[in-house]
């Protein structure tokens, strides 16, 4: 055994299997393998990561970094984790299972690490673990204490007009069941997505004057440069340019009141999100009580969850549509 790095944060139309953990679904670019369950998730607005391109040489401990014939590509934007475990299944056939369903999308192989010649000479340890585990993780170092012969990576990327989607996988298998590393026999998939386009699609600025035009012409203005992580409630430093011009506005016209509506998507269910958009509603009117002097007579918060949407909640880029903060005078 040798200690492996841990990975941190794929969606077809599928039903989350009822051991998933809560809140988790798979990403839309992938199913699952079948009988898989999800076991690790996490998902940033924003994040870096480093795919593999070439043969893993070594690990340098004292500058805490790993060594590879050819450096790897680090590449940004919204960042997606999933662990998946799969009962009675190889590592090999869930890494070609994944690959199958990429190649089909689109998606080409930068590094194979099951069809590199060199690739069996070095030991497959990586790194120690880090802070880069998922936060929500349920079958805890899996990756960390995996057999050296059993580890498969892979990864690919596919490039079109809106931009770059890279994925990283990694596949290691368990022979037996084990408490200690709460693992059961079969294979676990560490997959790693990074969606440039999104990232970029995203970052949407409002301007006060445009957010009064808005509200002349439609009685209401929708903001999406208010940004939280996935599932949280505090206002990320992004945020703040639009918090900016939100003050600006109530300033310009000191009659002006309005109520700050937070809207999500569909994921995670109703109740979850009635209490999420509210919070996040309330989060914003703090900001513009207590960093921009605005009156909190001014200001009242709501959130709808998802029973407002302007998109369908069927794919990603209509959910994108749907999480968002507007304006509402009263």
């Amino acid at each position: 055994m040798h200690r492996w790095f841990a990975f941190v944060p794929l969606v077809l139309a599928l039903p989350l299997a009822a051991a998933d953990l809560p809140q988790s679904q798979d990403h839309p670019l992938l199913g699952r393998v079948g009988g898989s369950e999800i076991v690790g998730y996490d998902v940033k607005r924003f994040d870096s990561y480093s795919f593999q391109t070439s043969t893993f040489q070594e690990y340098d401990l004292a500058a805490r970094k790993r060594v590879y014939a050819q450096p790897p590509v680090t590449v940004e934007g919204k960042r997606t984790t999933i662990w998946y475990e799969a009962p009675g299944l190889s590592a090999l056939e869930m890494l070609r299972q994944y690959q199958a369903e990429l190649a089909s999308k689109g998606f080409e192989i930068v590094y194979d690490s099951s069809r590199d010649p060199a690739a069996g000479r070095y030991t497959n340890f990586l790194a120690p673990f880090s802070d880069n585990e998922p936060r929500n993780n349920r079958s805890e170092y899996v990756f960390y204490a995996a057999s050296d012969s059993t580890v498969k990576s892979a990864t690919l990327k596919r490039a079109g007009d809106d931009g770059e989607t890279w994925v990283s996988l990694v596949t290691v298998e368990w022979p037996q069941p084990d408490a200690t590393y709460k693992s059961v026999q079969g294979a676990y998939a560490a997959v790693e997505v990074i969606e440039v386009a999104g990232m970029k699609k995203d970052i949407q600025f409002v301007s006060a004057s445009e957010m009064q035009q808005a509200l002349t012409v439609a009685g209401k203005v929708a903001l999406y440069g208010i940004y939280f992580d996935t599932n949280q409630a505090t206002l990320k430093p992004e945020s703040q340019p639009t918090l900016a011009e939100i003050a600006r506005l109530l300033k310009q016209d000191p009659a002006l009141k309005v109520h700050v509506v937070g809207h999500t998507d569909n994921q995670g269910g109703l109740d979850f999100n009635l209490g999420l958009s509210k919070r996040r509603a309330e989060a914003v009117r703090a900001a513009l009580v207590a960093e921009h002097g605005i009156d909190a007579t001014r200001l009242a918060a709501n959130g709808v969850s998802y029973l407002a949407p302007v998109a369908s909640n069927a794919d990603e880029a209509g959910r994108a549509k749907n999480r968002r903060v507007e304006l509402v005078p009263f």
